[in-house]
């Protein structure tokens, strides 16, 4: 029992609260949809981050390795100025869309070193240049550059030649719940003495701009104490922050300087970007000499010796201090505890089979998992009334966006993808994000799964919000293969699952599940659609666009998603029925469903253009045209690929338990025959008498894999590519209105900008398909066993299990981010600085996808979400075998020999029936 489980079950048991603190800032509130009020909806351009410094938010707050309470009523973040930027450092730089040739990047260099899941110990790091951040030099090189050139770099400004810069490492302590040591520790990395100004930063959101009854907080030097800030708000109550050394409290207000924003005069002379207007510009009336306002900074000029290092102290607590008691005495204390209660946390989370660099790279991850908290606050309701598109006036403006989720309400600490690219949550990448942060916090992790399915979020017609840009999105539905996987897990650990919270999570998704079936097939014959579906630019066309043909598109992936919807249903209704027999009946409707879609999968359809393909062993989309011809669009990606992976073991406990539903499943195949006759036969036992649920059977299975195992197609160094490298030299091109519509492989970023500057689904390496990949093969192991052995590579002569090529590629993906033989991590590419910087080599980037062929990060840097389930596939295979597996099934539990048995020490490695597990 180590201190930081301690804290986990007083938060869950006796409401402490430990995570009421925690990084649950934004690192990018402005260019966001929720404040955006332009007319056309061009959010990027109607709120810049020239803007936000002088700008008051509406919807939340951002900062540099930054803290909130859970409700972002107060902040607290890094701000620093080097004495040659033109601004202070107050928030993350990046480009926007238009700026870049491959869409929205930030532009700095920043890391989650670690963090518990109760943020009782935090650290990050920022790297900043001594030399004046090139901000114009960014935006100017990056424009002229095309889709098929690299992206500018930071690094390749020349700003960190030398070493010229500081590293700047925060930590935070938590001495109890509600009291936080801060510790901000600047190395100057160069071999000249530099200055510094470092500028801890307390402030209040501001709520008072927009209710005309909010009461103001206010935030005052203490009388008597010239470096200690009060903090009152009405609802937080007050709390104290204490700042080491006797240094000078700059104090302005939280408010917009419309007088530089909108050229009218400011309410106040003290507005949000006073104490930049001090520091780097020198007005002295810029700040409040009576030292109160709703935004303050702590001044410590620092000068740096090379290669020396300077550390500033502060404390944030709720008590008040007192006169004879310093509030620095026990902090190098606190702060060493709580560092050894981490790593006492890690020691049991992180399989000890692992080396080093294995350990480093997991529990970065998992540090950058929990980092990416923020508080999402998103009132769709009031934010169309304030733009004049009210939905229940009878003349109001169109509204750009979510006109028709006016019942939606956030207000919660949500896990975001990427805090700064995409600070926001998005629904099938949450779905994701849980199957690592439940590896630290399966409680978390559950309230994550509940939260999309409360009323204030999901819509009335059952359909999960996507995303803030177009909540109306559809995102693939794999919030039940989620929730069956976080289910399983905390039934492994505990020895009982919360049967309660399944349930209620059963009935929502039921109302998602017949959302799907209402809107999104089309004809009836469980084919589905669904268009986007997260692979924004894999196809030939914008699939969720009208096409340029007409006609409609029967998709591969979207029919695959929905039978991989009904296994994740029919798994929980059977164990929901083990103790309820009124849920009986809805696992014989799932399993029925599953297998209608199955079976419109595995025919070949109405004039030889079913989705699965003879000659080439592979499924594709149906383009349906308006005159009723229909043909394959014949591109081996990875939505040819998402067929296999709806697989699930069975092992009849349901039939077990009620006798009389046997016969009923039975018959029900026995008098349609057709159904069962091109997918792989449910009745049929396997390996320990299972039974399996599966679009593809074994022929099928055999050549599909024949393909995805290629080296010459799916199968990278580092994993599965989203696109067959087979279109490299054998491009897809489709004709249609005198146009031709062309896929090509490309490993690295996309040369079509489908869906806008970021789209990039072509060839790379994405980590959440792969897992569901590897959640497959896992499945079909547990059903096929150890004599259904394929080549892996294909054509290499090597034979392997199922478990084995699982395995296989878990360790490819791992090696993405591991040292090869020469000490170079893939993932950092050729960037000379990370491959071999001692202060560099060891800070990891969770990149959003992956070169295709040479492993190197691409997109969002920081999209530790998806990409964060590294961590579980890496404990998955340092934590099992495969006798275990097979020996275990459903039940796969595997402690360590060597671990205290506690409840992240013991994985759901493979549960028999769980189309959660990767």
């Amino acid at each position: 029992m180590t201190a930081e489980f301690e804290r986990l079950d007083e938060t869950r048991d006796q409401n402490v609260p430990w995570k009421k603190w925690g990084p649950y800032l934004s690192e990018r509130q402005w260019g966001t949809v929720r404040e955006d009020y332009s007319e056309g909806g061009d959010a990027w351009n109607y709120f810049t981050h020239d803007q936000a410094r002088s700008r008051a938010y509406r919807w939340g707050e951002d900062g540099l390795a930054g803290i909130s309470d859970d409700q972002q009523q107060l902040c607290f973040a890094l701000t620093l100025w080097n004495g040659k930027d033109p601004i202070l450092k107050e928030r993350l730089f990046g480009l926007i869309n238009s700026e870049s040739n491959h869409g929205e990047d930030v532009k700095e260099y920043y890391f989650y070193l670690d963090s518990t899941p109760t943020h009782s110990y935090m650290k990050y790091l920022y790297k900043y240049p001594q030399a004046a951040y090139p901000y114009d030099d960014l935006v100017n090189t990056s424009r002229g550059r095309g889709r098929n050139e690299m992206e500018y770099e930071l690094l390749d400004t020349g700003v960190f030649n030398d070493n010229r810069y500081f590293d700047v490492f925060v930590e935070y302590a938590k001495d109890s719940a509600e009291e936080i040591l801060i510790q901000i520790s600047v190395h100057n990395r160069g071999s000249e003495a530099a200055k510094l100004d470092v500028l801890p930063t307390l402030w209040f959101r501001n709520q008072w701009s927009w209710r005309a009854s909010a009461e103001r907080p206010s935030l005052q030097r203490l009388p008597g104490k010239r470096s200690v800030v009060k903090a009152v708000d009405p609802k937080l109550g007050a709390r104290y922050l204490c700042c080491e050394g006797d240094v000078p409290l700059l104090f302005t207000e939280n408010e917009t300087n419309t007088q530089r924003i909108f050229g009218a005069q400011n309410r106040s002379p003290y507005v949000k970007d006073g104490i930049n207007n001090y520091v780097v510009h020198g007005q002295t009336d810029a700040v409040n000499p009576e030292n109160q306002g709703t935004k303050v900074a702590a001044r410590y000029h620092l000068t740096v010796k090379p290669g020396g290092t300077e550390v500033i102290r502060l404390r944030l607590s709720p008590l008040a201090p007192t006169a004879s008691a310093n509030p620095f005495n026990d902090f190098e204390d606190v702060l060493a505890i709580r560092h050894k209660e981490a790593d006492d946390f890690y020691a049991v989370v992180i399989p000890k089979v692992l080396n080093v660099d294995q350990t480093n790279v997991m529990r970065q991850a998992l540090a950058g998992m929990l980092w990416t908290k923020q508080f999402y606050h998103y009132d769709v309701d009031k934010w169309l009334e304030e733009r004049g598109s009210d939905p229940f006036k009878a003349i109001r403006k169109a509204a750009p966006r979510n006109d028709h989720w006016h019942h939606m309400y956030n207000g919660d600490v949500i896990s975001m993808p990427d805090k700064w690219e995409y600070p926001w949550y998005a629904a099938w990448d949450l779905a994701f994000h849980v199957l690592a942060l439940t590896l630290v916090d399966a409680d978390f992790g559950k309230q994550q799964l509940r939260l999309m399915l409360r009323e204030r979020y999901m819509h009335p017609n059952g359909q999960i919000p996507a995303y803030e840009w177009n909540f109306g999105d559809v995102n693939p539905p794999v919030h039940a293969w989620s929730t069956i996987f976080t289910y399983r897990l905390e039934k492994a650990t505990k020895g009982k699952g919360d049967l309660e919270w399944l349930k209620s999570n059963f009935q929502k998704l039921l109302m998602n599940f017949t959302w799907w079936v209402n809107r999104k097939d089309r004809t009836g014959r469980n084919v589905f659609e669904g268009g986007f579906l997260g692979l924004d630019n894999i196809g030939v066309f914008d699939r969720s666009a009208p096409l340029p043909t007409g006609g409609y598109l029967e998709q591969a992936d979207g029919t695959a998603w929905m039978a991989l919807f009904c296994q994740n249903m029919l798994e929980i209704a059977v164990e929901l029925s083990m103790s309820d027999p009124e849920y009986a009946d809805m696992a014989v409707k799932f399993f029925e469903h599953f297998l209608w879609i199955a079976s419109a999968m595995g025919h070949m359809g109405g004039g030889n253009t079913g989705m699965w393909d003879e000659e080439d062993g592979f499924f594709y989309d149906v383009l349906r045209l308006p005159d009723g011809q229909a043909q394959r669009l014949k591109v081996r990606s990875m939505v040819g690929l998402l067929p296999l992976c709806a697989a699930t073991t069975m092992e009849g406990e349901l039939v077990e338990k009620y006798p009389e539903l046997k016969g009923r499943l039975v018959r029900f195949l026995e008098t349609r025959p057709e159904i069962s006759s091109a997918i792989h036969d449910p009745l049929k036992r396997g390996v320990a008498g299972r039974h399996l649920c599966s679009i593809l059977d074994e022929t099928k299975l055999r050549r599909v894999l024949a393909k995805m195992l290629d080296e010459n197609e799916f199968l990278s160094e580092f994993g599965i590519r989203s696109l067959s490298r087979f279109h490299a030299d054998h491009p897809y091109v489709f004709h249609a209105g005198g146009q031709d519509y062309r896929v090509s492989y490309l490993p690295a970023e996309s040369d079509s900008g489908m869906f806008g500057g970021n789209s990039n689904w072509r060839g790379p390496i994405w980590m959440p398909v792969n897992a569901l990949i590897v959640r497959a093969l896992l499945q079909y192991y547990l059903y096929y066993g150890n004599d259904f052995t394929v080549e892996c590579p294909t054509g290499s002569g090597r034979m392997m299990n199922l478990y084995q090529v699982a395995e296989e590629i878990s360790r490819r993906l791992a090696n993405i981010f591991l040292k090869d033989k020469d000490g170079r991590r893939p993932v950092f590419g050729g960037t000379q600085k990370f491959q071999e910087d001692p202060n560099w080599k060891d800070c990891l980037q969770f990149f959003e996808y992956f070169h295709g062929d040479n492993g190197a990060g691409l997109g969002a840097n920081h999209q530790t979400g998806w990409t964060g389930v590294i961590a579980r596939s890496m404990h998955l295979f340092a934590t099992t075998t495969a006798e275990q597996v097979q020996k275990l099934g459903k039940i796969a539990a595997v402690v360590e020999v060597d671990t205290p048995p506690k409840p992240v020490a013991v994985v759901a490695a493979v549960p028999r029936k769980d189309t959660s597990r990767r």
